[in-house]
Parts: C-alpha cells; structure tokens; sequence
C-alpha cells in the first residue's frame, strides 16, 4: 500500500512539473488566470534589456504577388489576384510592377545584405512557374528566376525559407475547378510543391506550404475582401478550410517520405491570429469566450494539425455542417509541422468587424498569444514567420511608428523566450520592401525600405525601422540606453530631501476655539442638540495658538510621518489679498500660513513658499486681477511685486527658500485663445518674477537671507527616432520652447533663446504663423537677467518627440513637434512614461546651458493607482533618485535638495499623493523615509553621522512635542519637593521639641 501510494505522489509531481514546465495541450485559457495582485513594476513585465540565444534567427518576407511585378512578363501567368485586383480594388493599376523584384533583383539582394538578416522568406509564384496551375513543363524564365534568388541568397551566407502558396493561385484553377472549393486542387497542388522540392529542395531547407489559410478561407470565401472575392456562405468558408489542412497534410508526407531523407529539410503551415483579452481578469465567462475566440480563428487550423488531429469541439458544436475528419485522416494529419510557423500582423486584425471577437478586447500583446501556443499545442518550436505593422502610404523614410512596433513586438518575444521558457527559433520582419497590401491596395505600407512606385528606378530606400532592424540583428537584441550601473552612494550631508504640496486653503477662523472664546455655553437646553450662550458670563481664556486650526495639526502628523526636512507650500493669493491690492489684507490668513511654517519648524522642518500656484483649472488670482485680464494687463505683475513684497515682509523671517510662481510655462494651456496672448501672458510672468525677486533681493534679504527663484516644468525631450536628423532638432526646439523660454532670460541673456525667435520668424516668412514674441526693453533685460538664486524644476517624465510641421497661430503649433507615447514604457494610468535616465539627461542639460549653478528638484512624482500598496511610486523614486545621484556625484551637477511630489492627493484626481484624501498612509511613506534617513544609497558605512546641531534639534524637538507632559512631571516634581520639605520641618520641629521636654525634665529631678 505504501509503495503505491508513494507511486501515486511521484506521478503526481512528475506531472505538475511537466505542465509547469512545457504546458499541457489544451490548458491555454490559464493565460487569462492572472494574479489580481500582480506587481506593476515586475521586472517579467517590463522592458527586457538582454540578448536572445546565439543561434537565434532574424529574417524579412515578403509574398510573390506582392513585390514581384511583371505579371504578363516571361510567360507568367495570371492569378485570381491579378484579376481580382483589376476588377474588385482602386489604386491597384500599378499591381502589374508593384516593386518589380522580378526585374530588379539585384536590389533586393543589397537591401538584404544592409539588413544583415540570417534567413529570407519569401514565396513562389505558382502561376509563374505553372502559368495554368497543372504542373507540365515549367515557364523556364521563372525557373530561372528562382534559381538565381536561392543561389544568390546562399552566396550571401543567407538561408531561403521558401513559402509555395502566399494566396496568388492560378485563375485557370479557380475558373475550372472552383479554387479551394475542389478537393481535385489538394493533388494538383501536391504535384507542383513536388516539382519545388526536386528542383529547389536541395538547397531550400525550410518550406512552408500554405501562408495563413485563415485568410485564404475566410476573407476569400467568406467576407469576399480577398480574392477570389466570393461572399456570403459560411459553409463554404469551412469546406475551403478543410481542403487547405488536407492539402497540406499531403504536401508534408510527400516531403517527408521522399526528400526529408536526403534533404535533411523542415516543412511546416504559417498560421496566423490575433490576440483576445477578457473584460474581466476575474470572469470565467469572458475568459471561456477569449478561448472560443482563439479557437475559432488559430485553433480552427492548429488543433487538427499541431493538436489531436480534429478541430476544437467549440467549433463542432457551433457549426454542425463542420466537414468531418475520418479516424485515418486525424492520424495523417495531426503533427503535420515541423515547427510552428506564426504570423501575428495587421492582416489578422482587419477588419476588425470581421473576427470572432465575442465582446472582448483586441490586444497586441505577442507574448500572451506565445504562451497561449505554448499551453494549448504542447510546447512546440516557434517561428515568427510574420510579424510587423503598418503605415499610411505617405509615410516614406520617416516610419517612426513602425519603429515602436517593431520594438515592441521583438522585446514581447525576447520575455516569452527568457522568463517563460518558450522555444521561439527565429523571427520574421515582415517585410522587406514597399508593396502591394492585398485588399488595401497601396494605401498603406508595410516595407523596411521604401519604394516609390511610380518611379522607374525603383530604389530601395531603407526607413528608419530597416535602420532599427539592422541594429536589433547587429546587437542580437537590447541595450539599455544609458548603462551606467546604480550607485552606492550618499548626497551632502546638508542635502534637502523634502515633500510638495499644492495651494494650502487656509482656515479663516480657529476651528478649535474653545481656549479664546470667553462666553459660557450650555449644550441642549432646548433639547435640539446644539450649543447655547449664556448672556453675562465672561470665563478667563488663553491666547489663541496655532494649534487651535485643526488643518495644521492633520498637516504637522503628516510631514512628521514623512520625516522630511523641507516642506514646499503654496499660498493662496486671492485669500491674502481678495481685491488684488493691499488695500484688504486677510491678517487671519497671514497668521494661518505663518502658524504652518512656525509649528513646521517646531518639528525641524523649514519650509519652501510658493507665492503663485496657477493650474489649468484654477488660475488663482485675485478676482479684481481677472476682470482686468490677468496676467494679459501688466498691471498684474505690479500687483504681484506688491503681493510678494507683503508675503516676505510677514513670513520672511521663517522661511529661506522662496519660489515666486510654480511653472509658468506651462500656463499655455489657460491663455491660449491666441499664441500672441500665451507669450504676452509669459512676458508679464516673467517680469512679475524679475521685480519681485529685486524687491527680495534688495530690501529684504540683508536681513532675512534668503533665497528666491522660480519653477519651471522641466520634462526631457527625447528624438522620437534617433535616425532622423529633424527628430534631435525637434527635441532640442521643444527644450527651447518649453524651458528656454523662461530660463533663458533669468540664467542667461536677458532675452528668449535665439532659437525660438529665429523659428518663429522663419514661420511668419512662410505665412505659416504670425506670431509675435514679445521684446525686452533694454531696463527690463537688466531686471530679468540673473533673477534667481538657484534652478528649480518640476520633472516628471520624458517626451518622445517627432517633427511634425503645423499651420496656425498657436503656441502648440510654433514648435512644429508632436509627441509620442512609447508603448514599450513603463506608464502611470495619466500615460506618464516611467524614464529614469530622462531625469539626469535634464539635470546634465541645465548644468551645460546655464552654468554651474545650485538645483532644486521641487516636484517629481508619479500617480499609482493603488490605495495600499503603491509599487509604481516606489518603483519611480528609487529610479529616479538614482539618476539623480549619477547627476550629483558623476556629472557634479550641484543639486541641493530634492522634494516629492506630492503629500496628499485629491479626490477624483490623478493619485499623486503619500497619502489619501482621507489622510491614510501608503507604503511609499516608509520607503522615501528609508531613502532620507540613508541619504542616498550609502554603502556598508554612512558618511553623515547627526551633528551636534542636528542632537541639539532633536532634544528641542522632543522638548516642543511633550511640554504638557513635561510641564505636568515638573509640577508633580516642585509638589513633591515641597511636601518633603514640609514632612522634614514638621519632623526637626518635633525633635527639637521632644529634646527641650527631656532637659527639661532631667533639670526637674536635679
């Protein structure tokens, strides 16, 4: 019994293992069970930085019909592509030459060997060599023609992997037998692939029989978008189906029972599909229709041929005029590859009213499909017979999108090959050149290299993703773009390591007023729950406190969580000063703000004041300011000079870090009726700051010593193709346009970066714009120039930038730029793309533009939709603020604090904050305080140790935080004291007393 048992546990190991390890046939819906709980920040989810396996194989395809051209020449004869093209498509005309390989193929060749590919896929043209589909003596001049791309392809040390049937099927076939429809076609096309492995097969060491019979059979049978352009009948669709899996069924045995032997070749099917993913991670309902869905379009071809032998049992009880498969065609046509050829393009996702998507979502997720291969077919070996994307047919070299795709795609294969253990061989680029795109026609453009159709050359021009190919073979995958390993290192020991906040609402009256009102109230004396005053008595009361707002005590538990040093605020200036003028100053809420700083430093933390914190959705000014334009009147910089100069002269002597205005340039998005208002509004900014920084500067910091700057929106811009000289300079405009804009006048000349006035001019010339950037009078160039003490930046993310030329008055449309999201990135649910080393790319570029001055990072931060358990905000700043140290202790760029952003966050907002709106903790809070309290990411050892300063403020700090305790032990201390006192008297007393009874008794008996 103990011996079967023992047996019985082996074997159910040895199977768990098994399906762990390869997967069982079948189990492909388990790709769909996911962990809710699942790390966003998973390092097997994220961008794979490595290399794939040496022997990998890169390739590029291409079909016959579509690049070939000559259709009459030589001989040729037509397909049921040549006359569906004619009669069915527009803009087909040039189909007859398309890229002309036939004739120029010495230019495939070069495009081949710039690519450095180990292996080209590409297919025979049946009627080429048949010109009637009946094989008889072949057209010799396109036997010819294929002897010499297979010799010249091995020459060049490349592999042919050559496909016999890519759709263009004989018309004289389709005219007399019916096409597919005729089971007489499965010999007559075993005869032909015959005839291609005793001519090509000694040389040819992978073959495909049939590219995609999905397509074949449903779009040429069924919707009719193919050729031979039939429609309407389901049942045909499927008998279609089932001659092309016998067809090659057939074409595999003849292979391997009279050339495999000698040949020593491979033959498989490529099958092609889309990618499904449920509603819900968590309903088996649409997890069961995903797998219906896979089935019914990839199952429909791979289960009879990778599987048992039979279609999916979906599909049979769906449609019960499935045509039947008897026992001995099962057993001849299962495991008929061998390898799985898998092609994953836009030809499986369109039209996408077409597939069996059952109420699920479309993905292009590769991996998943890959595993979803993997469990379903029993681990097979994979090639990537297909695989690529698409762009509109005006698209020439400057194929950027095409380049994220392909980036995308190859990185998903990369992490099925490394994390998931998936045996993928090869892949596919699809496809070599600019051609014709089936029922597209040439409105898109699917080619590495361009080709101008109507040209009579034909050059293969390479766009920047052959380019990006190239280098993906060349590197045999990815290397990261900065590759400076993280530090083991700590900031100065008197680095700024601080929290931001937006615009503090100050409370207009104590909400604890308890201590400061002198009148007696009784609670429900007329039973209706409320507190009434008694007329005539006055009790003693205390002065008020800061503590009495209740808002600063939830605000000093928070920043004393967070164990910062610094805390950045920002005022509310239409609190301060409603009408815009001094002539009403809100004292109350002068005392709110101060009671922050002062009780802020109580706990050791200075804070940082933002005088103007204007967002897209709040402009926060006084009202009386608006009505007069904002900051459109110039007058408002006036107002404001006023304003700051109120702001220093009550709070300066608490505070030492300044920022004027929170990011003026990003204000674009309120005043943008015009770009002539969005750059008379940033002039006015920019001189509001300059008067206020001189007003700071020269009555106020002899005294205060202080210091005072503005923050900028600093995001780096990145090319969004590296190849194209016009992205780096559309990158740099934006920098220009984005920060030079403000920085350039303050760090620098006095004036806008000669950039964007050339730019812009150049774009008036044009009649592109009329556009007009302001000037600076030669007294507002000294006032500007030099008006700041230090550079702080709000960084949160990097653009990818694209040159784009635009028309129009706009500040958006003056750089000419569009942006693009990196779909291989890293994002938070607001599209920010996670790009650490963008941080110090920005950090380095400050440094070289403006010099070696001091830098405040006074906001960087990320929204991470988690409540409990934010990892991306983890994740983020520990990236980020290790890219801020190789910015410090590498580049020496003088950095001298950095401030999270941000404390709490708002409802129905972007989730920003360390805590919630209801003020509940997160676990980012531990991990930045772990961050501050090392400094860095010291080593084995920290260089700062606390100073006598620093022990001196924290038993001052323990001091403020318990003096009600304290006061309460000395009181008990000082009673104590004194009633020991009066027991020690009161017993002296009675001695000396008992003494003098005792003398004088003893002088008594004398």
């Amino acid at each position: 019994m103990c011996g079967q048992r023992l047996e019985k546990i082996v074997a159910f190991w040895m199977f768990a293992f098994v399906r762990i390890v390869t997967g069982l046939t079948g189990e492909g819906r388990s790709v769909w069970r996911k962990d809710s709980h699942f790390s966003p920040v998973s390092k097997t989810q994220m961008f794979l930085y490595d290399t794939f396996p040496k022997d990998f194989l890169w390739g590029v395809g291409t079909g016959a019909f579509q690049v070939e051209g000559s259709w009459r020449k030589d001989g040729k004869g037509s397909s049921i592509w040549d006359r569906f093209s004619r009669s069915e498509l527009r803009d087909a005309d040039s189909a007859g030459t398309s890229s002309d390989s036939y004739t120029l193929l010495d230019k495939d060749l070069s495009a081949l060997q710039f690519l450095g590919v180990t292996f080209y896929q590409f297919s025979i043209s049946w009627s080429r060599l048949f010109p009637t589909g009946v094989v008889a003596a072949p057209n010799e001049k396109g036997l010819q023609y294929y002897n010499t791309l297979i010799d010249s392809l091995l020459y060049r040390n490349i592999a042919p992997v050559v496909t016999l049937y890519h759709w263009d099927l004989p018309l004289m076939l389709q005219e007399k037998f019916g096409g597919w429809k005729n089971e007489s076609v499965i010999d007559i096309f075993n005869d032909y692939a015959t005839f291609c492995f005793q001519i090509f097969g000694d040389r040819v060491k992978y073959w495909i029989t049939i590219h995609n019979p999905y397509l074949v059979a449903w779009h040429g049978y069924g919707t009719g978008i193919h050729a031979p352009g039939e429609r309407g009948k389901i049942r045909t669709v499927y008998s279609v189906g089932h001659n092309l899996i016998k067809a090659h069924a057939k074409v595999w045995h003849t292979y391997k029972e009279h050339f495999e032997p000698y040949q020593k070749g491979m033959i498989s099917i490529v099958l092609g599909s889309h990618w499904i993913e449920p509603n819900k991670l968590e309903d088996e309902l649409d997890i069961s229709k995903c797998q219906k869905s896979m089935e019914r379009v990839l199952g429909w071809f791979a289960k009879p041929i990778h599987g048992d032998g039979d279609y999916p049992e979906e599909l049979k009880n769906e449609f019960l005029f499935l045509p039947h498969f008897t026992e001995d065609e099962k057993n001849y046509i299962k495991g008929t590859a061998d390898f799985f050829a898998f092609s994953f393009g836009p030809s499986n996702f369109k039209p996408p009213n077409t597939l069996p998507k059952m109420g699920q979502n479309l993905s292009l997720n590769l991996r998943e499909v890959l595993n979803w291969i993997k469990l379903e077919y029993n681990s097979p070996r994979i090639l990537i017979a297909e695989n690529g994307w698409f762009t509109d047919s005006h698209v020439k070299t400057d194929d950027t999108t095409a380049i994220y795709m392909m980036k995308n795609f190859i990185n998903k294969v990369l992490q099925a090959i490394k994390y998931d253990n998936i045996d993928v061989f090869g892949y596919t680029a699809w496809s070599l050149l600019d051609g014709f795109e089936w029922q597209h026609a040439y409105n898109i453009r699917r080619g590495l290299f361009y080709v101008d159709f109507k040209s009579k050359k034909k050059e293969r021009i390479p766009k920047s993703s052959a380019l990006y190919y190239k280098q993906i073979i060349q590197e045999n995958g990815f290397f990261p773009k900065d590759s400076t390993p993280n530090l083991q290192a700590q900031f100065s020991c008197d680095f700024s390591w601080g929290i931001t906040e937006s615009v503090l609402k100050a409370e207009s009256a104590a909400s604890s007023p308890q201590f400061c009102d002198s009148s007696l109230y009784l609670w429900n004396v007329t039973g209706d729950g409320l507190l009434h005053k008694v007329e005539g008595v006055k009790l003693k009361t205390r002065p008020a406190q800061c503590t009495d707002f209740v808002s600063i005590k939830k605000q000093l538990d928070l920043l004393e969580k967070m164990k910062v040093t610094h805390y950045r605020f920002a005022l509310d200036w239409s609190l301060i000063l409603p009408n815009g003028d001094l002539s009403v100053v809100n004292r109350q809420v002068l005392r709110y703000y101060r009671c922050v700083i002062s009780e802020a430093l109580k706990l050791n933390i200075q804070s940082m004041v933002t005088l103007y914190y204007p967002t897209h959705t709040y402009l926060g000014l006084p009202g009386p300011l608006l009505q007069t334009g904002g900051w459109l009147n110039q007058s408002t910089a006036h107002a404001f000079q006023e304003y700051a100069a109120l702001c220093f002269r009550e709070l300066g002597d608490l505070v030492k870090l300044w920022i004027t205005i929170n990011e003026p340039n990003q204000l674009s998005n309120v005043y943008k009726r015009s770009s002539n208002d969005t750059y008379r509004a940033a002039h006015n900014l920019l001189l509001a700051h300059a008067m206020a920084w001189r007003t700071y500067d020269e009555r106020y910091r002899p005294s205060q010593y202080g210091k005072v700057s503005l923050s900028l929106h600093s995001d780096w811009a990145e090319p969004a193709n590296p190849f194209f000289e016009s992205h780096s300079k559309a990158a740099n405009r934006f920098l220009q346009f984005e920060i030079g804009w403000f920085a350039n006048p303050i760090f620098k000349t006095g004036d806008y970066p000669a950039t964007m006035r050339e730019y812009i001019t150049f774009k008036n010339r044009k009649g592109l714009s009329y556009t007009l950037l302001p000037s600076f009078t030669s007294e507002e160039k000294q006032l500007v120039k030099g008006a700041a003490d230090f550079y702080a930046l709000n960084h949160f993310t990097t653009r990818f930038v694209i040159d784009e030329p635009q028309n129009g008055s706009q500040y958006e449309f003056d750089c000419d730029i569009q942006f693009l999201q990196d779909i291989t990135c890293l994002s938070s649910p607001s599209r920010l793309a996670v790009v650490p080393w963008g941080m110090r790319q920005v950090l380095r570029w400050i440094k070289k533009t403006y010099g070696d001055i001091d830098i405040y990072i006074t906001a960087n931060g990320i929204d991470d939709p988690s409540l409990d358990n934010d990892e991306l905000r983890n994740y983020y700043l520990e990236k980020y603020i290790q890219e801020v140290l190789k910015a410090y202790y590498i580049d020496k760029v003088k950095i001298k604090g950095y401030y999270a952003f941000k404390l709490t966050e708002e409802k129905s907002k972007p989730r920003f904050g360390f805590f919630t709106s209801d003020s509940k903790e997160k676990p980012s809070v531990r991990f930045y305080n772990s961050l501050i309290s090392n400094n860095g990411f010291p080593d084995d050892h920290s260089v700062c140790g606390p100073s006598s300063h620093e022990k001196q403020c924290s038993f001052c700090l323990f001091v403020a935080q318990k003096k009600p305790l304290i006061f309460f032990a000395c009181c008990l201390f000082s009673t104590l004291s004194l009633l020991l006192a009066i027991i020690f008297f009161h017993k002296r007393k009675r001695r000396k007393r008992f003494k003098a009874k005792s003398i004088k008794c003893i002088c008594v008996s004398f």
